[in-house]
């Protein structure tokens, strides 16, 4: 008998796909977002995408836990999860680890990919700590792999350094669209993400939309237009970033 693939050998036969879309039943088991601390877009995007991926796995609904976690500068700077603000379907399987370091958070990512029972694994670490070299993003690609459970570590005010990430974006946020029912209230969370390192995708830009739990592309409004003489500027079009929450608004119409 043959011994069963490992997830990373079956997601490398896949026919690579030469530009990135939402919906892709592919998806890499390492990813890194790189994102502004004072806005939530990284965190935001990356509960996106792993929505993303999950439902499109083709194996049904998933309702495993998902692991999240943050060292203390992450926390500091850009607050915990809002379980207010997250999904219905996923706010009551959260498991928040609060980190005390940099070295404490890679061992609680690398230890929730050992499980299994896990749905995805979600982490946010500020800055460019020692901690957190080639040989340490090399680990973490490497059990993520071999358990098939799924990363998305957000760098939040870090330069993009070297890593084994299978894939890299640089995320922000991007002016929303009216709300459905309510023109006055923003629509659903908007970013503007560019994939700069895949490999399987070509590099590209896109704006992005959650909308309602549906990663989607979404058109920015024109804020170059003109506006006529004497109108006021139309401020729902702006984007409303989360100041002390570590989630994107994620706002219901």
């Amino acid at each position: 008998m043959f011994p069963k693939p490992s997830p990373a050998r079956v997601l490398s036969r896949e026919q690579p796909e030469p530009r990135w879309r939402p919906g892709l039943p592919a998806q890499p088991f390492h990813s890194e977002i790189f994102a502004p601390a004072n806005e939530a877009s990284g965190a935001g995007l990356a509960l996106a995408l792993a929505r993303d991926a999950l439902g499109a796995s083709g194996e049904g609904e998933d309702t495993r836990q998902v692991l999240w976690v943050q060292d203390r500068a992450a926390i500091r700077q850009g607050g915990r999860p809002c379980l207010a603000g997250l999904p219905v379907d996923l706010a009551h399987r959260l498991i928040h680890v609060a980190a005390a370091t940099p070295e404490d958070a890679l061992f609680a990512l690398e230890e929730g990919l050992k499980c299994r029972d896990l749905a995805c694994v979600i982490g946010e670490i500020a800055g460019n700590p020692r901690a957190l070299s080639f040989t340490a993003s090399r680990r973490l690609s490497l059990t993520a792999e071999r358990h098939g459970v799924r990363l998305w570590l957000v760098r939040l005010d870090a330069a993009p350094d070297l890593s084994s990430a299978r894939m890299r974006w640089s995320a922000r946020a991007a002016p929303s669209a009216p709300g459905r029912w309510d023109a006055a209230a923003p629509g659903p969370a908007t970013w503007h993400a560019e994939l700069f390192r895949a490999r399987t995708h070509q590099p590209g830009q896109w704006s992005l939309s959650d909308d309602a739990g549906t990663l989607r592309f979404a058109s920015e409004p024109d804020l170059e237009k003109p506006m006529e003489s004497g109108a006021a500027p139309d401020l729902v079009h702006l984007a409303r970033p989360t100041v002390g929450r570590s989630l994107a608004a994620r706002v219901h119409a």
